[in-house]
């Protein structure tokens, strides 16, 4: 029981009043970058824009009282007007402020840093071949990575056998870069960085409700395999939280 309670010390705050710290910020180095460059632009795909058309509930009493996690969804596709939409609602630039100083998007994040890349297995988006995709949210675009044999299998494999993982539409898959949250507050940034990604998943709940759809956040899961099936170095940039998302 000691040795739980000396872990617990790291969900404490380690910003106090007398002790100060030190930052490659405050050493004047360069920023990281706020998001993932494009490795191949003739896999870059467009979003489109979304319309109300796509919404089965608008009012926010109804959307919150109603979200619950679904583990079972129906053998359907869902168009690629709602993946942009839980795409945006996720991780969606609203502006870039000052010379690409920081982004602000449609989730808070510490300092504004908003560590978190969006990494996707589709399994069943009308448009999209079935495959690895990453998000990139200033241009509001995916970027195909590549298809893996048995995907859908090895996606519940790193999900400790939980066959909705695989099962789904698509699984929406929150990678951290750490440095971007480090080069402002160093090993104080990460416990709010992991604060940043359930205000994300849970606009993912909210938007789900909002056009029919549902998900459950998992954080049981292989990092190893996860890491390997999404093409992450493990190091730099790993999967700290996973959701799949299908119609009910």
């Amino acid at each position: 029981m000691s040795r739980t309670k000396e872990q617990r010390k790291w969900l404490k705050s380690m910003f106090s009043e007398s002790e100060s710290f030190n930052s490659d910020q405050m050493d004047g180095k360069p920023q990281p970058p706020l998001s993932i460059f494009v490795v191949n632009p003739e896999n870059v795909i467009a979003l489109p824009e979304f319309g109300d058309d796509i919404f089965v509930k608008t009012h926010i009493l109804d959307i919150i009282n109603d979200r619950v996690s679904h583990r079972k969804f129906k053998d359907e596709s869902i168009t690629l007007e709602e993946l942009s939409f839980l795409l945006w609602s996720t991780q969606g630039v609203k502006s870039v402020a000052g010379d690409q100083y920081a982004t602000m998007r449609t989730v808070p994040s510490a300092g504004a840093r908003h560590p978190y890349e969006t990494n996707l297995m589709i399994n069943k988006v009308d448009g999209l071949k079935k495959g690895i995709y990453r998000y990139l949210p200033l241009i509001h675009q995916l970027e195909y990575v590549y298809t893996p044999d048995n995907m859908d299998r090895t996606m519940t494999q790193a999900a400790r056998k939980q066959k909705f993982a695989g099962n789904c539409s698509v699984a929406l898959v929150w990678s951290v870069v750490p440095y971007r949250g480090e080069w402002r507050y160093n090993e104080r940034s990460h416990k709010p960085m992991l604060l940043d990604v359930g205000h994300i998943c849970q606009n993912l709940y909210l938007a789900c409700e909002a056009i029919g759809c549902g998900t459950c956040a998992i954080a049981a899961y292989d990092q190893k395999l996860l890491d390997e099936l999404l093409q992450l170095d493990g190091d730099d940039e790993f999967a700290v939280y996973l959701a799949p998302v299908g119609k009910v």
